[in-house]
């Protein structure tokens, strides 16, 4: 199978397991497994509403308690435990891991070295080196590594998906506009921008990178990232990360094929309950409804994406 073919393998079973898998977990469990969520900015504190309301997976979670470096003491009556606690902690099962960035790694490996199951928001680590051994380490372990992607399951992926399947890519290129980040709590822009990239292997198949650059004002706090790709039939791709104070979150894009082009996003609806549906495919890994090719096609598509960022990182560096 080409890299192609087997990477839209892989982006459409996030649909796909929603229609056809979800329907096994409407039984009642034979057992929950205790979650404590790891970080209660705006993905932990989405986790804590979903994992407290009545869901189909969220029945084969027991959300036992929240970890934060601040002290809350409770949220919505769930109780803040100490990291301590979650990691000896036999109720304990599985940890959602929605900190920020830099501090992945560190979490995911302390967890399923504890025993736990991990779920961790994008991206899993700042390199490609710490992420294949921290999957090598959940393989040791029997645990589940799971890295959210709710951007493959928006409704504008699944219209671009639709749009691309079975067309040639003569050039292409993805704009990305926000206010800025801090590298030092986020990474550098390829990793924190991942899900754009993740967007353009999941159309396209795997990539390779021909440049790099980065521009930056510091004291105007602005940056922008110009990466030139390949796809394996050397059609170009270009995908630019810029962020300023005051830049509006925007997504331009432009794909040129032999049979026609496609500029912009339509209006294509609302994403609802992205996390939602993150998180079923996560029970549905647990409870081992996904087949070893599925999973060994998201795991290549990760950690491709992960190589790939990090070789952007070093083109970049390497020219400052």
């Amino acid at each position: 199978m080409c890299c192609l073919a087997y990477f839209r393998l892989e982006a459409t079973l996030f649909c796909k397991e929603l229609l056809q898998k979800e329907t096994k977990m409407n039984t009642e469990p034979e057992r929950k497994f205790g979650v404590v969520v790891v970080g209660v900015g705006r993905a932990g504190s989405v986790r804590i509403r979903d994992l407290r309301n009545p869901h189909a997976s969220s029945a084969f979670l027991n959300l036992i308690g929240f970890v934060s470096r601040r002290e809350l003491g409770s949220i919505d009556e769930v109780p803040q435990i100490s990291l301590e606690d979650a990691l000896s902690s036999q109720e304990v099962e599985v940890a959602f891991i929605c900190s920020e960035s830099s501090s992945h790694e560190d979490y995911i490996r302390q967890f399923l070295n504890a025993g736990k199951h991990v779920l961790v928001e994008y991206p899993m680590t700042l390199s490609w080196v710490a992420a294949k051994d921290l999957w090598e380490l959940a393989e040791q372990k029997g645990k589940v590594l799971h890295e959210e992607h709710v951007e493959l399951l928006m409704e504008e992926f699944a219209f671009l998906k639709k749009e691309v399947v079975g067309k040639d890519l003569l050039k292409g290129s993805l704009l990305f506009t926000a206010a800025p980040l801090e590298e030092e709590r986020f990474g550098f822009p390829a990793f924190s921008g991942i899900s754009r990239l993740t967007w353009l292997v999941s159309l396209f198949g795997e990539l390779s990178l021909v440049s790099a650059t980065l521009e930056e004002r510091k004291e105007d706090q602005y940056m922008k990232m110009t990466v030139c790709l390949e796809t394996e039939n050397k059609s170009p791709l270009t995908w630019i990360e810029e962020k300023a104070p005051g830049l509006k979150r925007n997504r331009r894009l432009s794909f040129h094929f032999r049979s026609g082009s496609l500029e912009n996003m339509p209006n294509v609806g609302i994403n609802k309950n992205i996390f939602l549906k993150d998180q079923n495919i996560f029970v549905q890994k647990l409870l081992g409804q996904f087949s070893e090719e599925e999973l060994a096609a998201e795991k290549k598509r990760i950690l491709h994406c992960l190589w790939l960022a990090g070789e952007i990182q070093k083109h970049c560096c390497s020219k400052q």
